[in-house]
């Protein structure tokens, strides 16, 4: 492999941790196997990967084989979709020990869920739904959060959503309920820009004014990603968190402004749908990273 980073932490079981020397902000992409045999022929020097929890919860096969090729050269950022932390209903066990075993086997440099819910009652839906923010929501939340890094030892970040209503019932701003739930959690925070970039605009509040209230000293990771541009029933603009597409200009002017506040942080791409081709995926994440070292 041509860009293989230095990895040199290891964790107590003795095996690598995927912790990079002398890279304070590495810069990442979303794992798809259709760029497998591209990343292995032509990587991503000081780079990481991150793939989804939900889709390597079976025991084996060529999910599993081809994570292992990547692993085996690359540090690794596991990102739940599915865990409903924010979910009036009790986290799934089973989902969790799955997620568990998960961070065991694969020792991921970083972990991650969202400030969502996505299932209830037993049925699971594929969206990640917004939450009033409310002081028995932020019991919640909390809970859970301390139930899952209770399960995986070790601290989880959480992820910003990307909303397109709002609840009236909300009592604090979500700026306000995400410090809250990192100071009383422990939890770090993962800033998602095109979200912050995509809430702002649909319901017109400042994104620096957002970041301003947000816990920025925990964020622990930074994810970039693509959004499309719709029309609501009334015909007003409405941004979709779709990852299919360029980061825009305005969230990289955004994540600048980030890097100026807050420094160089490891800054994961996300890409899940109408896929480039590796280097025009690969092309985004080294912006990236020469926005966090211009130099």
């Amino acid at each position: 492999m041509n860009d293989i980073p230095s990895i040199t932490a290891v964790g107590e079981s003795g095996r690598h941790h995927g912790v990079m020397r002398g890279a304070q902000g590495p810069a990442g992409t979303s794992f798809k196997h259709e760029h497998l045999a591209a990343i292995l022929a032509d990587g991503l020097k000081d780079g990481f990967f991150e793939v989804h929890a939900e889709n390597y919860m079976g025991a084996g096969g060529p999910p599993h084989r081809a994570l292992t090729a990547i692993r085996e050269h690359y540090p690794l950022s596991l990102h739940g979709v599915c865990m409903s932390i924010g979910g009036p209903d009790v986290l799934d066990v089973a989902h969790l020990a799955r997620f568990r075993e998960l961070v065991i086997r694969y020792e991921p440099m970083l972990v991650s869920e969202h400030l969502a819910w996505s299932s209830h009652g037993g049925q699971f839906f594929n969206d990640l739904l917004p939450l009033p923010y409310t002081q028995a929501t932020l019991e919640q939340v909390c809970e859970h959060i301390d139930q899952v890094q209770d399960a995986i030892k070790r601290p989880l970040l959480l992820e910003n959503p990307s909303t397109y209503v709002a609840f009236a019932s909300s009592t604090l701003s979500e700026a306000e309920f995400i410090r809250m739930v990192v100071q009383r959690t422990g939890c770090g925070l993962l800033l998602d820009v095109n979200n912050v970039f995509v809430s702002a605009s649909n319901h017109g509040f400042s994104a620096a004014a957002y970041l301003d209230a947000l816990p920025l000293e925990a964020v622990g990771e930074i994810h970039l990603a693509g959004h499309s541009e719709q029309h609501d029933d009334e015909n007003e603009p409405l941004l979709i968190d779709s990852h299919d597409c360029a980061i825009s200009s305005s969230v990289w002017d955004l994540y600048r402004d980030v890097v100026s506040r807050i420094g160089a942080k490891p800054t994961l791409v996300e890409w899940d749908s109408n896929l480039p081709s590796w280097p025009v995926l690969r092309a985004q994440a080294l912006s990236a990273r020469h926005i966090m070292s211009p130099g």
